[in-house]
């Protein structure tokens, strides 16, 4: 369980309901810095409406405490993150039988510039194989997976109250151990 510690900086990128959810439920309890290429998203984010249909995380954001901004510039919030979240979309091509993970990685690649002790979450749905790939390719040992299990609509309610929760990436790297602890 998260402890109570505004010292954690967590960049979530992008605003959809995996990482508007994931914002909103760490903001409770950490500084949240959310990131979209949406300006209407995050001004929206700011003045503390979604831009989602989401009864929970619309109370929560009208409601709550919550230590939680939104911005554009990804790269400026990345730089100053303990944990970045990757919750971009990856979409699947069914004639090619292949996932878009060019989001994903665009954001890996930034952080790793710029923030190469971050510790990289992917929330986003990868093909089987993509962290261990991506670890190397960007000869960085701070990527795990976290798949996500929510539905549109009940995406806050679905985090606030998980029903599993799984984290992958080989035990050997105990920095990443203990960050899945957390």
């Amino acid at each position: 369980m998260l402890q109570k510690s505004k010292d954690l900086t967590i960049v979530v990128a992008g605003l959809g309901y995996v990482g508007l959810s994931n914002s909103i439920l760490l903001a409770q309890k950490h500084h949240v810095i959310a990131t979209d290429i949406s300006q209407e998203r995050v001004e929206m984010i700011n003045r503390r409406q979604s831009p989602l249909v989401d009864a929970e995380i619309m109370e929560y954001l009208s409601n709550r405490e919550l230590d939680l901004t939104a911005t554009t510039s990804a790269e400026a919030a990345y730089k100053v993150a303990d944990f970045v979240i990757i919750a971009t979309p990856t979409n699947y091509d069914v004639d090619k039988n292949y996932f878009d993970t060019s989001s994903v990685e665009a954001v890996i690649e930034i952080v790793t510039r710029v923030n190469p002790e971050a510790i990289i979450i992917i929330k986003s749905t990868i093909p089987v194989g993509f962290t261990e790939q991506i670890c190397e390719k960007y000869d960085n040992p701070n990527i795990i997976f976290s798949p996500e299990f929510l539905r549109e609509g009940h995406a806050l309610y679905d985090n606030l109250f998980p029903s599993r929760i799984i984290v992958g990436r080989p035990a050997e790297n105990e920095k990443l151990v203990r960050a899945a602890a957390q």
